[in-house]
């Protein structure tokens, strides 16, 4: 698929902001997303938080999860949940038992994944992705080595395909709680939101559907989008 191209990061997260605010406003019902970190993103929820699209979005009906997250505490300044907290969930009326975050705190790594996907799957009601999607709107985010969420290269979270959740530790990166590819894969619309110049090598081999890099191997059951700025543009 190719990539739709904005002339910013500023102008890729207006155009981001507008594309979920238009599926949440036409969804029926509760309306799920899952929350990716990043710089973009960030941009994304800070448009969402403020008027005029704060007052239009249906944050009473609408639930938040998160793609992955650091294992820190959820106050830490590396945590995915504290950045959209403050970027967006602070300052808009959802209410507080819309928002699914990871746990972090009080168990290990591997229980923190089980407890979040205990919840995932008491969420959706069912132990099964193959009829109903997970989430209405998956964001992602890419990494310059090809991963996205926390599934990075050569880790043996790559190969799960039964939990919803694992974790991996890398030495650089720390300890992370992450989707797997059949969670990340149960959405009716993924979005990748990729800004600069150097996402494009990176880029350019997801577009073309590489599968020697995490991202790669992911096969949305749902639309797929690029939504790009143009230093990240590989075409």
């Amino acid at each position: 698929m190719k990539p739709e191209v904005f002339p910013d990061a500023e102008a890729l997260a207006q155009y981001a902001a507008d594309w979920l605010l238009k599926l949440a406003e036409a969804k029926q019902g509760r309306f799920v997303v899952s929350l990716s970190g990043g710089s973009t993103p960030k941009r994304l929820y800070q448009l969402l938080a403020a008027s005029p699209r704060r007052e239009r979005f249906p944050w009473a009906r609408t639930h938040f999860f998160w793609g992955d997250e650091r294992f820190v505490p959820p106050d830490s300044p590396s945590s995915n949940y504290r950045m959209t907290r403050e970027a967006m969930l602070d300052h808009v009326p959802v209410p507080k038992e819309n928002i699914h975050p990871v746990p972090t705190t009080g168990m290990t790594h591997d229980q923190a994944a089980a407890a979040y996907e205990h919840m995932l799957r008491d969420f959706h009601g069912s132990n099964s992705l193959a009829s109903d999607p997970l989430f209405d709107v998956m964001l992602l985010g890419l990494g310059t080595n090809g991963h996205t969420a926390s599934l990075f290269p050569d880790m043996p979270v790559l190969e799960e395909r039964t939990r919803w959740v694992g974790w991996m530790d890398d030495r650089e990166a720390g300890v992370r709680i992450t989707l797997t590819y059949p969670a990340l894969e149960s959405s009716r619309e993924t979005a990748f939101l990729v800004a600069g110049v150097d996402k494009r090598p990176m880029l350019k081999r997801l577009v073309a559907g590489d599968p020697t890099i995490p991202a790669g191997r992911l096969k949305p059951k749902g639309a797929l989008h690029f939504f790009v700025d143009r230093a990240a543009d590989p075409t």
